[in-house]
């Protein structure tokens, strides 16, 4: 997304040194090849062989190519019965589903397994190009990332006004015909907001709990990592939801020389929010300073077709932005009608500055 709409021009990403999972109160990196299952520590010998025949099969899967099925067929077989003819056991079903895969909840094993094996694809697609993990994280930060956006929407004619506050969303029969601010109505035809915006419009779909911790180490046990993400699946911990951490540090010119942040994030579940994230804030002790924060999460009560008003999700307890870009998606299409062509989008890059130049 970031690629096909240039925005990269304005942004430096620099790739995250680690991916780690949780498995009995300690962590390990995630293995995504062949050679790191076997030299894994996640799992025992047969069990490695197993997950490495695993892999070879993901790896081969083409689902325009039935000889790489092995009896699977992609749109009914689901992941639970694709798990069980590996052989794998619950650990190993835990960080696949949940470090590879990146899915929130269990609910995937149910579903036919074709979109979980694209996406343990992509994860050893992207390790495979970046080395040390699969993921990105822009220098200086993510709010590097709509500053970018703001100076492409510039470029396309877009006016930002900066410290204005909104007084009211103006409706005529039905449908959003401007917002007003100190006085002033900026006309449109379409409005894009979040919750904050328009309580009326969203209901309440839960809470996040998110604790930014500053260290003065590494984590133990990623091999002294300048930053890392570490998924832990709600299996190892009695939860309903995993818990996230994201940690980075001065490498990315966040934090001063010697400083690390680690982000934890969770779906909040009970009463006692700060207790649900113990096991990810053990993993980072001693811990200088933490900052405490519970979000409500909100969600749209309706599509935006008939009044034109576009309102975004809450951000959730995910750190590496699937959700984000899935909500992105579909604001567009309520708008437009029309999905988000990416091919086009390339087509019309190659038009701009010829194949070559990408």
């Amino acid at each position: 997304m970031l690629l096909y709409t240039e925005v990269t021009r304005y942004l430096d990403f620099k790739v995250v040194e680690g991916s780690f999972v949780y498995k009995g109160g300690k962590i390990y990196k995630v293995p995504s090849t062949e050679t790191e299952a076997l030299a894994s520590n996640l799992m025992g010998m047969f069990e490695k062989r197993r997950f490495r025949k695993f892999l070879v099969f993901v790896a081969n899967f083409d689902e325009n190519d039935s000889k790489t099925f092995e009896g699977v067929d992609p749109k009914s077989t689901n992941m639970r019965d694709v798990y069980k003819k590996f052989d794998l056991g619950q650990d190993v079903i835990d960080f696949t589903g949940h470090a590879l895969a990146l899915y929130r909840t269990d609910d995937y094993l149910d579903q036919p397994c074709l979109e979980t094996i694209n996406r343990i694809k992509l994860y050893s697609e992207s390790l495979a190009r970046y080395g040390k993990s699969p993921y990105l994280y822009p220098l200086y930060g993510l709010g590097e990332l709509p500053q970018g956006f703001a100076r492409l929407s510039a470029i396309y004619g877009g006016t930002y006004m900066l410290n204005k506050c909104v007084d009211e969303i103006v409706m005529e029969k039905g449908k959003v015909v401007g917002v007003k601010s100190e006085g002033e109505v900026a006309r449109c035809k379409q409005l894009i907001c979040d919750p904050s915006y328009v309580p009326d419009r969203v209901r309440k779909a839960g809470q996040v709990i998110r604790v930014i911790c500053i260290l003065s180490h590494p984590i133990k046990n990623t091999n002294d990592a300048n930053s890392c993400q570490i998924i832990i699946p709600q299996n190892q911990v009695n939860r309903k939801s995993d818990i996230y951490v994201c940690m980075i540090s001065y490498a990315h010119n966040v934090a001063a020389q010697g400083k690390y942040i680690a982000i934890v994030s969770t779906t909040v579940e009970t009463a006692e929010p700060e207790k649900e994230i113990e096991p990810a804030l053990e993993l980072l002790e001693p811990i200088d300073q933490k900052f405490v924060a519970i979000s409500d999460l909100y969600e749209s009560t309706e599509d935006g077709s008939e009044s034109q008003v576009f309102c975004s999700r809450s951000y959730d307890a995910t750190t590496h932005f699937e959700t984000t870009c899935n909500d992105i998606k579909d604001i567009y299409k309520r708008m437009t009608g029309t999905d988000f062509d990416f091919e086009n989008m390339k087509r019309k890059q190659n038009d701009v500055y010829g194949e070559e130049d990408q």
